[in-house]
């Protein structure tokens, strides 16, 4: 199986695109901006939702579904919120279509005008708000820690598979509080949730921090968020979490009867991530041989592929891995059988390395006589025979070193591709190279950081949590500044 992709050092871009569609996982639709999930990227995504919907639970959380299609007034009532999301809407006007008249095709009835154009919606903030206006009204009521999982449309001009379309999948979280202690809390906790998801699934270290008031969410008093960082230099937003404050009780006039007998306004979250999640999880650790999986959200985590000739000889293989296949299984590992006939064993080889199947398992007749059989590692591309006896509990301990080793690699060309500045012309060297992440002391101003980003395209990704106060001087402005905050050209 030709893989035939560009090398990450020729064409980083186009090794991703190529990538994308050549394992499987998405592929450009009809419809301008929009992708076709396939099968395999789908099943990714579906072990990413199920780890993440457990955990949601785990903190308390309950699921809900709410409309598509959001009246436009509602939009005008928190107006930082119209004006962030104002150019990226989709706008539906009317209600039904009729036949052409001239006989060419169908077109829009121009009787069926909407009283009201509701919008397609970017985030589910204003009509959520709306609807707890009905659910709240006493202490007694508090908290609301509500998640959906959803589609969102925005509509995006420069658009690419998973990290940037038009429509995507998301879950995004609203929570409603009776205090700003709580709320703030809330934010931090669904932070934290998003960063172990990152760590401890995705095999993706993270920073975690606040974003500057110019990169916060349209309508929210803090944005927090957890960076991190592809093969390429580039930052990729993997998930925030906003504190909103009572910005939006207040647009929506949600009140609640307070212990003390008080009225108050509910205090709010909101936080999310989406199918942006996938193209991390490509960039951070797919190399030019395909796609790199850790094995706790890949689909398949094990492939076993006989070699064989004639018939008798694939029965014999058959009954020896049908055996390990089951034994795998009760350990909880999931387990491809591929005794297809159309394909010879090479193709199937390449096919999975492509596709990032953690582990291949080969046995043939030699090997069934000697009882070993060839286990590959993906990650490394490194291969060896060992006893058959046992190998279900090696193929388990494997699973654990690789799925730890593949976030190792990653924290390590972290480490290697973040640098402290002190000055303004080392730190647009280091941009111009897109070498990774930066810190740099910044004078916490709004202007420092438009100039900066115009200059460079860098902006400030983060003021990260762990950042330790520190006299300085701003790389810019040279006026005084108390820590580093990280910088990086982001996707």
């Amino acid at each position: 199986m030709g893989k035939g992709l560009t090398n990450r050092s020729e064409n980083y871009s186009q090794w991703y695109n190529e990538l994308v569609i050549k394992a499987d996982l998405a592929e450009n639709s009809a419809v301008r901006g929009c992708m076709v999930i396939k099968p395999y990227g789908y099943a990714i995504w579906e072990k990413i939702q199920a780890q993440l919907d457990k955990m949601f639970k785990d903190t308390g959380h309950v699921n809900a579904y709410f409309p598509l299609f959001i009246p436009k007034s509602f939009l005008s009532k928190e107006a930082e919120h119209v004006e962030g999301f104002a150019k990226e809407c989709a706008v539906v006007t009317h209600h039904r279509l009729m036949n052409d008249p001239n006989g060419k095709g169908v077109v829009v009835d121009p009787a069926a005008k909407l009283e009201e154009e509701l919008i397609v919606r970017p985030t589910s903030e204003t009509i959520i708000w709306n609807t707890y206006k009905n659910w709240i009204q006493s202490y007694r009521d508090l908290p609301i820690l509500c998640n959906q999982w959803a589609n969102v449309v925005r509509w995006e001009m420069r658009t690419r598979l998973f990290l940037r379309t038009a429509e995507f999948l998301w879950q995004e979280g609203h929570t409603a509080h009776a205090t700003r202690q709580e709320a703030e809390e809330e934010t931090v906790k669904m932070l934290n949730v998003y960063a172990e998801f990152a760590e401890n699934f995705l095999a993706i270290p993270v920073v975690k921090g606040v974003k500057s008031a110019n990169e916060r969410f349209a309508g929210a008093l803090d944005t927090y968020c957890i960076e991190a960082l592809m093969q390429d230099g580039k930052a990729l937003q993997a998930g925030t979490s906003h504190f909103l404050g009572q910005n939006f009780a207040k647009a929506f006039d949600v009140q609640f009867a307070t212990k003390e007998g008080t009225l108050d306004y509910v205090w709010a979250t909101s936080w999310g991530v989406s199918t942006r999640l996938m193209g991390a999880l490509i960039m951070a650790h797919s190399d030019d041989n395909g796609l790199v999986l850790p094995p706790k959200l890949a689909p398949t985590q094990v492939v076993i592929v006989p070699i064989y000739k004639g018939e008798e000889q694939l029965q014999a293989i058959s009954v020896k891995a049908r055996e390990i296949k089951e034994k795998l299984e009760n350990l909880g590992i999931s387990v491809k059988y591929d005794d297809r006939d159309t394909q010879k064993p090479g193709w199937k080889f390449a096919e999975y390395e492509l596709k990032g199947v953690p582990v291949r398992l080969a046995i043939g007749p030699r090997d069934l006589e000697e009882g070993s059989i060839e286990v590959a590692r993906r990650d490394t591309l490194t291969k060896e025979t060992m006893k058959i006896e046992g190998i279900e509990t090696v193929v388990k301990n494997l699973l654990e070193t690789m799925q730890h080793d593949i976030y190792q690699k990653a924290l390590d060309f972290r480490a290697s591709h973040t640098v402290s500045v002190d000055t303004y012309e080392d730190f647009k060297k280091h941009i111009e190279n897109q070498s990774g992440f930066v810190l740099a002391h910044w004078d916490g101003t709004s202007e420092t950081e438009e100039k900066i980003k115009e200059e460079t395209k860098a902006t400030i990704r983060c003021i990260p949590f762990d950042a330790a106060e520190e006299e300085g001087a701003c790389i810019y402005s040279g006026k005084p500044s108390k820590r580093r905050v990280l910088f990086g050209i982001a996707y």
